[in-house]
């Protein structure tokens, strides 16, 4: 029985590392962080389920910590088929944190200064907070919430890059969200999504310089 228990916490620990977990934690608190202090607060919205989650929030009025469960669980079934379950299992350690910290900042004022006046500069402020939080738990090789899952599915079907997979579903969910955001608004989003796309990208894919001779780099 004890050797049962031993292959199995094995089998579930595998590929998991404390460094892992601790960047995704990271990433989770960096996104979460971001679009609770900027993009509810301006009207800014994401594309892909994050933009689908502010628009289910705006309309139905349905906290984002339990939206985002439901629609992550959806798209995970797509992705369990191509990226396989090490993919899953890691992810699912980064939505519940992503929910987690959703939780954590909601029991707190704003923490930012408002910048509703300040469209543009809210769309980059929060572009980099996305694309910095998102990138961390992607490069994990997990993924933040179902637009990741789905951007990476699409990615590794179409051979095209991950940015672009971004913009694809971004677009889509920015479109529906003329629903409620005036075009202007909507215009400032594609700068957010254009910023947090290509900046996933890059932290995914870039390969770190080794800090010194002889160094690993980093994961």
């Amino acid at each position: 029985m004890q050797a049962k228990l031993s292959a199995l916490t094995r089998k579930v620990t595998e590929g998991l590392s404390w460094k892992r977990v601790f960047f995704i934690l990271l990433g989770a608190a960096i996104c979460t962080f971001g679009i609770h202090n900027i993009h509810q607060r301006t009207g800014i919205t994401e594309g892909g389920i994050i933009g689908l989650m502010l628009l289910i929030e705006h309309w139905l009025k349905i906290s984002p910590s339990g939206i985002t469960v439901v629609l992550d669980a959806t798209c995970y079934l797509l992705a369990f088929k191509y990226l396989g379950g090490c993919f899953i299992k890691i992810s699912l350690i980064s939505t519940l944190s992503v929910s987690m910290f959703y939780k954590i900042w909601e029991q707190f004022p704003p923490m930012l200064p408002d910048l509703s006046a300040h469209p543009l500069a809210a769309a980059v402020a929060g572009g980099l907070f996305v694309g910095v939080g998102v990138g961390l738990i992607v490069r994990q090789g997990g993924s933040s919430g179902g637009d990741d899952a789905l951007a990476l599915v699409i990615s590794h079907v179409t051979r095209r890059r991950l940015s672009s997979s971004y913009l694809f579903t971004d677009l889509t969910v920015l479109c529906l969200s003329l629903s409620y955001i005036p075009v202007t608004r909507i215009a400032f989003s594609l700068v957010t999504v254009t910023i947090s796309s290509f900046l996933i990208d890059a932290i995914k894919t870039v390969k770190w310089k080794k800090l010194r001779t002889g160094g690993n780099p980093a994961a």
